[in-house]
C-alpha cells in the first residue's frame, strides 16, 4: 500500500474510518494502561481524531503521528487548536505552544512517515493507543509496523489495541481484518497480551468481531 493510497483518501473525503466521538472502548479500558498525570502516549497513524483531544484531557502529554498534512490540518481547524509547526527529523511536529517553563508541549501530531520515527524520538512513550494503525495496513505492512513498534518503544511500554474481525472475502480493507491469533503471532515477543473485550457489530451490513487487547512489550 503506496502513501499515495492515503492521500488520495484523504483529499476525496474518503474517511469512513473516522469517529466524530470518542471511542467507547478506549474510555473503558483506558485505566488498564495505569498511567499518571504527564505520562507520553503515542498514537499512531491518528488521522484528525478526536481521541487525542480526550487522552490530552486526561492530562496525558499526546503524540500523534499522521502522514496526512491534510488530517492535521483539519484536526486542528475542527479542534480550534492554536497548533505551531516546526521540523523534527524527518517530520513536522504541529503541537501547541510551549509556554515557559512549561516541561511539554501537551498534545502534538508528528506529520510524515511513522516507520521514520526514531527510539530517541519514543524514549519517554508509557503507552500506545492504536484503534487504526494495525487494521489499516496490510499483512506485511502490518508485520514492518509490528517489528517497528518493538524497535523503538521502552521495554514496559503497553499497547491498548483495537482490531476488528471478519470474512475479508466479503469486504475489501482497509481496515482490514485482523484476528486473534494474528495478534498473538504478531507480539509473539510481548511480555503479555491479554484480551479486555470481543463485541460482535455490524459493518456494511456484514457481521464483525472487534476486539480489544493490552499488550506490554517485553
Amino acid at each position: 500500500m503506496e502513501f499515495e493510497f492515503w492521500h488520495q483518501r484523504w483529499e476525496a473525503g474518503q474517511i469512513g474510518f473516522h469517529m466524530e466521538e470518542v471511542n467507547p472502548f478506549l474510555k473503558r479500558y483506558f485505566a488498564e494502561l495505569k498511567l499518571s498525570k504527564g505520562d507520553k502516549v503515542l498514537v499512531p497513524l491518528c488521522g484528525k481524531s478526536v481521541d487525542l483531544v480526550w487522552l490530552w484531557q486526561q492530562g496525558l502529554e499526546v503524540c500523534g503521528v499522521e502522514l496526512s498534512p491534510l488530517a492535521v490540518r483539519q484536526f486542528q481547524q475542527e479542534q480550534d487548536l492554536p497548533l505551531v509547526a516546526q521540523p523534527q527529523g524527518a517530520f513536522e511536529f504541529w503541537h501547541l505552544p510551549q509556554e515557559s517553563g512549561q516541561e511539554t508541549v501537551g498534545l502534538g501530531i508528528l506529520c510524515g512517515d511513522f516507520f521514520q520515527l526514531t527510539a530517541e524520538q519514543c524514549r519517554e512513550v508509557k503507552a500506545v493507543y492504536d484503534r487504526a494503525a494495525l487494521v489499516a495496513l496490510p499483512l506485511e505492512m502490518r508485520v514492518q509496523y509490528v517489528a517497528h513498534l518493538q524497535q523503538i518503544l521502552p521495554a514496559g511500554t503497553k499497547i491498548l489495541l483495537v482490531t476488528m474481525d471478519y470474512d475479508q472475502s466479503l469486504m475489501q480493507g482497509p481496515p482490514f481484518a485482523v484476528s486473534k491469533a494474528e495478534v498473538h503471532h504478531l507480539f509473539s515477543q510481548a511480555y503479555r497480551i491479554e484480551q479486555l473485550a470481543e463485541v460482535n457489530s455490524q459493518r456494511k451490513g456484514h457481521p464483525i468481531k472487534e476486539e480489544v487487547f493490552v499488550i506490554e512489550l517485553a
